[in-house]
């Protein structure tokens, strides 16, 4: 390795050790640094954000070793889940060390990387991965990973405020486009205070669509200050009548939804004709009833949501050089107390994201 390409031989990372509780996430200074493969450039990690998908994961809420079959029903090479994994899918550094293949000027560029894994060269969703499952993502202070999801970025926001985007922002871009939301439409956004349901209230208005959301008691401002139509208290009595009143009557054209649960055959009811419902999440349980009549007598349309493809990233990074769309910052914790973190991100008291820092960096970024 050349002096210009030099890294430490070891860093602090977070390692998920295997699936269960908190106690699977180890904090650890001795973990090896990647070496930059060919293709590939390694970053040094200036913060970094969390996601539902780290939890699931660590539960083993996709499946797990004894469950394998439920993950290869979906990603069809199989488990890419091995043990120990760093996860963190949101990473934002500077480029520290390139691997052959890679120009040598790109050290030292301020990046956003893109977590996906793509495993074709189209934009079929079909054979996707994502760092911080198939490989190592970025709770630690360096990370490798393929030159080309590196991207570039040029805004004045802090890398603290530029790691709330990319997962969150990613999927709800996915699940507008999937359900090919319109200017002028109205949409209808479940967990609109989390951070994918806070990114498709911006995305949705940079689309020029309309958002109605709904959200936990208490968060309700907060969520209109960043471009709600008008926002319904989760709980309420009757969601249909309470959506219906917060419209003015008006139609549904998509149902953005992060919750799944009860409220599921509601969401469906509050839907036009000819609507679309799209989801990439179920945080309030996967299993649901559907009475498959409201889906064939209103001619529904339904889609499944997962990540995102190339040209959604780009989109996505172009709406925040524009300033488009913004970050919420619901936290900021050092990667050192990460199992902290994950508890206060689990209990959903805060608006948009959580973000860990390396300890290193923690003085210049929090």
């Amino acid at each position: 390795m050349t002096a210009e390409n030099a890294l430490p031989a070891t860093m602090a990372a977070v390692q998920l050790t295997g699936h269960g509780g908190l106690e699977k996430l180890v904090y650890r200074t001795d973990v090896p640094v990647p070496s930059p493969a060919p293709g590939e450039v390694v970053v040094k990690v200036t913060a970094c954000g969390m996601n539902n998908t780290d939890v699931w994961v660590r539960q083993g809420a996709y499946g797990t070793e004894e469950d394998a079959a439920a993950v290869s029903s979906w990603r069809r090479q199989g488990n890419t889940l091995a043990f120990p994994r760093i996860q963190g899918a949101d990473t934002v550094g500077a480029v520290a060390a390139v691997g052959e293949g890679v120009p040598a000027s790109r050290i030292g560029e301020r990046v956003m990387v893109d977590f996906s894994i793509y495993n074709r060269d189209d934009d079929s969703l079909a054979d996707i991965d994502y760092m911080g499952h198939g490989r190592d993502g970025g709770y630690a202070e360096y990370q490798a990973l393929p030159a080309e999801n590196a991207h570039v970025v040029n805004t004045d926001l802090t890398d603290v405020e530029l790691a709330t985007f990319c997962c969150a922002y990613l999927t709800g871009e996915q699940m507008l486009e999937r359900a090919a939301l319109k200017r002028g439409e109205r949409v209808l956004v479940t967990g609109a205070s989390g951070g994918v349901g806070s990114g498709i209230v911006q995305l949705a208005r940079a689309r020029g669509a309309i958002p109605y959301a709904v959200v936990g008691k208490g968060k309700e401002q907060a969520v209109l200050e960043i471009g709600a139509e008008r926002v319904i208290t989760r709980g309420v009595p009757n969601l249909i009548e309470a959506v219906n009143e917060a419209t003015g009557g008006e139609p549904i054209d998509v149902v953005a939804d992060l919750v799944g649960g009860a409220v599921f055959n509601d969401l469906l009811r509050i839907l036009r004709p000819e609507g679309r419902y799209t989801t990439a999440g179920a945080i309030a349980g996967p299993v649901v009833q559907l009475d498959l009549r409201t889906m064939y007598l209103k001619q529904l349309q339904l889609n499944g949501s997962s990540q995102g493809t190339r040209a959604d990233f780009r989109r996505i990074l172009r709406y925040v050089e524009q300033g488009k769309i913004r970050p919420l910052v619901g936290g900021v914790y050092k990667l050192s107390d990460f199992r902290r973190a994950q508890t206060d991100f689990m209990a959903k008291d805060f608006v948009g994201k959580l973000v860990v820092v390396p300890d290193a960096a923690w003085p210049t970024s929090a």
